[in-house]
């Protein structure tokens, strides 16, 4: 085939849509109810459609990440740095797709784009270097009247859902999910439902980042009707209402109640501030050991 004719084939090409789809389980299915929505950029321009997650998607994420939780909250907090600090080394290599699509997402110029995405994989990095870390801030040896060791040491809640904020997109997104996977818990991710589609490519991200399947689950649709099954799921410990409003908020927290739910009330966030722990420490509960200190010899001395 000749130069020319190469050249003219590829100006008369059609482009080749990309097809978004849930992340659950490490698998990347189309809704089981067939339905998907119309997401368009902030000026109504249509983008692509996104999968419309049903009820039945809701429970099979729950029963992806109640699987994944054992293994990954039994890894070393090492072994989950690496494995946070690898997702942000997949982001860096596809910062371009990302810059495109939070642009489109939130009306942002490239470089606005661009220092968000730069933001949100700094945020990946940030909390890699907790997972180790966060158990000597929150746990240690406590002082008691007795010969006895008093140990106190964090341990993940379980399975948390997150409503992902709406406006930010991704770094508003990553500042959410990651914290919650660095303890050790497993997540379910309710992706913003005006701009889904940068939650969806983070699933691609994070099938290809050495982390094991349902340990995050990313779902897309109406938020109400994917969160309040899971707000009323028995076998999800805690929700994070961060993308909700006031509400649904309230209804999902009434929901929630049924089960004793942890449950993380929605406020106003600046994503680009210092995240701080709070974030870490929130769906950690404190698991306190007593043991005695026996003694050494006749004199009775204790060690």
């Amino acid at each position: 085939m000749s130069a020319e004719s190469i050249s003219g084939s590829a100006a008369g090409r059609l482009s080749v849509f990309k097809t978004y789809k849930l992340y659950v389980g490490g698998k990347f299915p189309r809704s089981e109810s067939g339905r998907v929505y119309e997401v368009t950029d902030s000026k109504g321009k249509w983008l692509a459609n996104a999968p419309l997650s049903s009820r039945k998607d809701a429970r099979d994420a729950v029963v992806a990440a109640r699987k994944a939780f054992g293994p990954w909250s039994g890894a070393t907090a090492y072994n989950r740095g690496q494995i946070l600090y690898r997702i942000a080394e997949m982001l860096e290599g596809r910062k371009e797709q990302f810059v495109r699509e939070v642009a489109d997402a939130e009306g942002l110029s490239k470089p606005k784009a661009a220092a968000q995405v730069d933001a949100a994989i700094d945020r990946w990095v940030w909390y890699a270097g907790w997972t180790d870390k966060i158990a000597q801030v929150v746990g240690g040896g406590n002082p008691v009247a007795g010969p006895f060791f008093n140990l106190s040491t964090p341990e993940p809640t379980g399975v948390v859902t997150v409503i992902a904020p709406q406006e930010s997109s991704f770094l508003g997104l990553v500042s959410v999910v990651a914290p919650v996977i660095a303890t050790g818990n497993t997540a379910i991710v309710v992706a913003s439902e005006k701009s889904p589609l940068p939650a969806l490519s983070l699933g691609e991200v994070l099938a290809t980042s050495d982390l094991p399947g349902g340990v995050v689950n990313v779902l897309s649709g109406r938020t109400a009707e994917i969160a309040t099954p899971l707000a009323a799921h028995q076998d999800v410990n805690a929700i994070d209402l961060a993308g909700t409003d006031d509400v649904l908020a309230k209804e999902l927290e009434i929901a929630a109640a049924d089960n004793l739910k942890r449950v993380r009330r929605p406020q106003p966030v600046d994503f680009s501030a210092d995240p701080g722990t709070d974030r870490l420490t929130f769906f950690l509960e404190t698991k306190t050991v007593w043991h005695p200190t026996g003694s050494l010899g006749a004199s009775g001395s204790a060690y």
